[in-house]
């Protein structure tokens, strides 16, 4: 069951970045994810439940791409960090954040408000103890929520900028 979800929710979430949220139809869905009708709304019953399961996909896979063995120096760790961010970027998101794109698509779904809300917050906590950074989480995320923003204009130009700042973070008094 576990490996038929994660099957699913893999192929709803490249349908989604590639798609939108608005165009991909239910037959394209079906065929993103290999399976027959019956068997995608058996595991994800309605379109929203398509799009959290996408997104939580989606969620399990940048934790462990940005946050997976990181350097133990401070600034090396938040170098990295920031530089698998742009990474991710250039290979999964060149049009933005799609858990924004999500909320932005469907703005009065409070499920996707708490879902973006979850992921940003463990994105600034687990930024903040890699980095040896307690009590800045909000700094860290505005610091890759502007890397993110920004990347599609200026790509790696925006990883450097960030890296910049990040090292100015850690010298800053708390």
């Amino acid at each position: 069951m576990a490996e038929m979800i994660e099957r699913i929710s893999a192929g709803l979430e490249r349908a989604f970045a590639a798609r939108g949220f608005a165009s991909p139809s239910v037959e394209e869905l079906r065929d993103a994810a290999g399976v027959s009708l019956r068997t995608l709304y058996k595991y994800t019953p309605s379109r929203a439940d398509m799009v959290l399961a996408a997104l939580e996909h989606r969620h399990r896979r940048y934790m462990a791409r940005i946050f997976t063995e990181l350097p133990e120096a401070q600034g090396g760790a938040l170098d990295t960090l920031l530089a698998r961010v742009g990474g991710w970027m250039a290979e999964e998101a060149a049009h933005g954040c799609l858990f924004h794109a999500a909320v932005a698509a469907d703005p009065d779904s409070d499920q996707l408000r708490a879902l973006l809300q979850r992921h940003k917050a463990e994105v600034a906590e687990r930024a903040a103890s890699a980095c040896g950074l307690p009590g800045r989480e909000a700094e860290l995320l505005l610091l890759l929520e502007g890397l993110t923003q920004s990347w599609p204009l200026h790509g790696a130009q925006a990883i450097a900028a960030a890296q910049q700042l990040g090292r100015a973070l850690i010298q800053a008094p708390q």
